[in-house]
């Protein structure tokens, strides 16, 4: 990020500035002076602790297809789905003939009577290869299968167990193989042919398309048999936070200049797939793939759960299936779903589940609001109505109030320099309380007039080059979320003051987003804006800020802001999280949503007000204000160190 300094401070000055440390329980102190960390992360913290608790418990069970299932969802913390779609064809094969299980039609899995190794039927037979089962630290499931070298050791996360195959498992596993060899050859074709009618300019804007995606998309990690494509922390392959557009070590730059002959057919593969699910909800439909196999079935079977869903929200069969299996029906398919969202998202609310360890996300459409919902509403419009000068029965009606008598917001209000700040705080507040969260957190912009006047000016380089201290974000713990943090009050605000600072950042990731495409926004890192919210279940597993500060179970709820005419995505959220306990559901999805809304609702307000002329800005919510508001006591740079 840019090192500018703030307004009317010298490069030197805003060079110290950066020296000292913003901790809340450290304001006013050299940063890194600390002799150790106040706290010290275990070595298994995170995914490896889980995954070698899966395995531990796989090894618990008593019999073959109990210890397949427990290490399929890693111990009930993923869908099991998942994990089968990321076996590849032998792997998939194997599993069928052996337990009897597989992500597709039944009819295609192995009958009950070929199955021998599920521990059942044929145990008695003699065994004629001995294979292997292990979960790999990546969180898959691998299989040793005939013709196929022992396991290693290395890259596995707690031995392998044997598996006897006898002759019947065999037979079985030769049939599930056939099949798949069939499959993908026929897939392989019908890819080729698609891209080859694209032609080598149509085909390397498809190229650029899928760049821009894995450049602009959160992690994720795809599999091709046994070529992995991944934009994360691994040996990446694709472009993203290490490999910039046009690297060479980016699979999908590599083959910008090569004839359509050369690409294996895994890349062709990754190529058409991509462009299914780019094509049928932009970038941020690639995650919904994260940890499987990126092939055309699986494609062809998300986009098909998609359908579905969309025609039950919609009343009506207003999207048909895909014709056939091909690429060029499937291309059709992904097109009309893109272009019934919009109407789909207007009659139901659209969210995504994350299943944070294996980042994988699933695209739902809610059902309608409850007496869970309207409770967590009725209780924050309770809060709001008594702290607020504003009334009404639900937040909707709050909202019109605010609408009709806007001014306040501008105004000092409480403690406050202004309303807008209380009213953002006291959403926070009231979020945490009604829906029994740890922590409720609620970001912005600090200067709406800032970035109206850039805004008309067509500043676009400045814009991009705003530090996160341009941003805000009022995060509001329970007090007995300091249970999670050795029961201090001090640990407690440090926590809350970093995941403020993480989502100023996340302001500043996504701004961009909403500018032109000059270069200089171009260049910009940034990720396309969220436009729907999610729900998300073991997010503590891989983000070294959710695995520190215990993130276990959050909901986000994005929302737009019109500010001087433009539209920006993902401009405020509302955020909640439990460390503990049980995760939040849809219907406590549904309500913040509308929680999210309002605040939406007030920030646009104050954007017209400042449109107008208005000189609004957010002093709240930075470090000193996290001490004094989580621990009640005085700025922290006042009292002895």
């Amino acid at each position: 990020m840019s090192a500018l300094p703030e307004r009317g401070e010298s490069r030197r000055a805003a060079n110290a500035r950066k020296r000292i440390s913003r901790r809340p329980s450290r304001l006013g102190l050299v940063a890194g002076a600390t002799l150790k960390p106040d706290r010290v992360r275990e070595a298994d913290a995170g995914f490896p602790g889980l995954l070698k608790r899966a395995w531990r418990r796989a090894e618990q069970t008593d019999d073959l297809r109990s210890f397949v299932e427990v290490l399929l969802t890693l111990d009930g913390h993923v869908p099991a789905d998942v994990q089968l779609r990321a076996l590849s064809a032998a792997e998939e094969a194997a599993l069928a003939a052996l337990c009897g299980l597989s992500w597709r039609a039944p009819a295609t899995a192995a009958p009950d009577d070929a199955a021998p190794g599920d521990g059942t039927s044929g145990d008695a037979e003699e065994t004629v290869f001995s294979g292997e089962i292990a979960l790999a630290t990546s969180g898959r499931i691998v299989l040793r299968v005939p013709s196929a070298a022992p396991l290693k050791a290395d890259g596995l996360v707690g031995g392998v167990r044997r598996v006897p195959w006898t002759r019947a498992t065999l037979d079985a596993y030769r049939e599930q193989l056939r099949r798949a060899e069939d499959r993908v050859a026929r897939t392989v074709a019908d890819c080729r042919g698609w891209l080859a009618e694209q032609g080598a300019e149509g085909r390397g804007e498809l190229l650029e398309q899928a760049k821009e995606a894995a450049l602009r998309t959160a992690p994720f990690v795809l599999y091709q048999q046994g070529r992995q494509y991944t934009n994360f922390r691994d040996h990446n392959t694709l472009t993203g936070k290490t490999l910039w557009p046009g690297h060479p070590d980016c699979a999908l730059s590599s083959l910008q200049d090569l004839p359509l002959e050369l690409w294996s057919d895994h890349d062709v593969q990754l190529v058409v797939c991509l462009t299914l699910l780019i094509r049928s909800a932009g970038p941020g439909r690639v995650e919904e793939a994260n940890g499987t196999q990126l092939t055309v079935d699986h494609v062809a079977h998300m986009l098909e759960r998609i359908r579905v869903g969309y025609n039950a929200a919609l009343g009506r069969d207003q999207v048909p299936p895909a014709a056939s299996a091909t690429v060029a029906d499937l291309h059709e398919l992904a097109v009309s779903l893109r272009s019934h969202r919009g109407e789909v998202a207007r009659q139901a609310q659209l969210y995504r589940e994350i299943h944070g360890a294996l980042m994988h996300k699933i695209e739902k459409v809610a059902g309608p609001c409850a007496d869970l919902a309207r409770a967590r509403e009725d209780a924050v419009t309770a809060r709001l109505t008594s702290r607020l000068p504003l009334s009404g029965d639900n937040l909707a009606e709050l909202g019109e109030a605010l609408a009709a008598a806007p001014g306040w917001l501008a105004a000092p209000h409480g403690d406050f320099a202004t309303g807008l700040e209380a009213l953002v705080y006291e959403s926070a507040a009231a979020a945490t309380e009604a829906f029994e969260a740890d922590f409720a957190m609620s970001r912005g912009m600090r200067s709406l007039p800032d970035l109206i006047t850039a805004l008309r000016e067509e500043r676009w380089a400045e814009i991009c080059d705003w530090e996160i201290t341009r941003f805000f974000c009022c995060v509001v713990p329970d007090p007995s979320a300091a249970r999670h943090f050795g029961d201090s009050a001090a640990a407690l605000a440090d926590a809350a003051w970093a995941m403020s600072s993480r989502m100023q950042y996340n302001s500043w990731h996504f701004i961009a987003g909403n500018l032109p495409k000059a270069p200089e926004v171009v260049d910009r890192d940034h990720f396309v804006p969220p436009t729907i919210p999610d729900v998300a279940f073991y997010s503590d597993q891989h983000h070294h800020g959710h695995v520190n500060n215990n993130v276990r179970f959050s909901i986000r709820s994005p929302q737009s802001v019109v500010v001087d005419g433009r539209r920006f995505n993902g401009f405020v959220d509302l955020r909640l999280l439990r460390c503990d306990g049980a995760p939040f559901g849809e219907q406590d999805l549904l309500a913040a949503h509308r929680v999210s809304a309002f605040t939406a609702r007030a920030t646009g307000l104050v954007a017209e007000l400042a449109a107008a002329g208005e000189q609004i800005e957010v002093t709240a919510f930075d470090s000193p204000w996290h001490w004094s508001a989580v621990t009640g006591g005085a700025d922290p740079a006042t009292r002895a160190s």
